[in-house]
């Protein structure tokens, strides 16, 4: 049980400083576009309309063109011309800092989560029993290759490589997959349910 406790707190401190850290960039991004979209508010008297569920029209208004700055940024981001600015920014000072290196990876691996769909969540046989896993790519020999995450972070953890009969697809989504990890396997009854558990051949 202290184990437990001990390996539960470090994961979930490790899980929730990188929130906090893309929280507190967010928070200090809204404040400076409602400072820039202040004055058009004031020329087009949003202030009149009052609040929003609590959520000042301002607010909103800064919210809605981070939004709109964001995907032009991702648009440009596409060119050769953002590549070359974005290899700049990675090759400058930036690159000496860890916070944006965290922030960068984990945008990073989000969003190759997210748009590849070769990623799909697996059982992997560990130690006579079994662990969900995201299973990446087959390679050569009958071999695969895994991400191991660890709970309660699911874009924490360790890529390993396994014979392909060691590893079950599952018959759930990222998105199921990812959330059983991050409340450390509450509901795997119903996610695992029908799920092949028998130990795999000579094992």
């Amino acid at each position: 049980m202290k184990e437990f406790l001990k390996t539960t707190i470090v994961g979930g401190v490790l899980f929730l400083l990188p929130v906090a850290l893309v929280l507190l960039i967010l928070g200090y991004a809204v404040r400076l576009a409602a400072k820039v979209v202040q004055p058009i508010s004031n020329s087009l008297h949003l202030d009149r309309l009052g609040d929003v569920g609590g959520v000042g029209v301002v607010t909103i208004f800064a919210v809605l063109v981070l939004i709109f700055v964001s995907f032009i940024a991702g648009i440009v981001a596409r060119t050769t011309v953002g590549g070359r600015m974005s290899r700049w920014f990675d090759n400058s000072l930036l690159a000496s800092l860890p916070q944006y290196q965290l922030v960068k990876s984990m945008a990073e691996g989000l969003a190759k989560v997210e748009s590849t769909s070769g990623v799909k969540p697996a059982l992997v046989s560990i130690e006579g029993g079994w662990q969900i896993g995201y299973l990446l790519e087959p390679l050569e020999n009958g071999w695969v290759a895994v991400f191991l995450p660890q709970a309660p972070a699911p874009m924490s953890g360790n890529v390993m490589y396994f014979p392909a009969d060691r590893v079950r697809p599952l018959g759930i989504t990222m998105v199921q997959a990812m959330a059983l990890m991050k409340r450390i396997g509450v509901g795997s009854g119903e996610a695992l349910r029908g799920a092949d558990l028998r130990p795999p051949a000579g094992q």
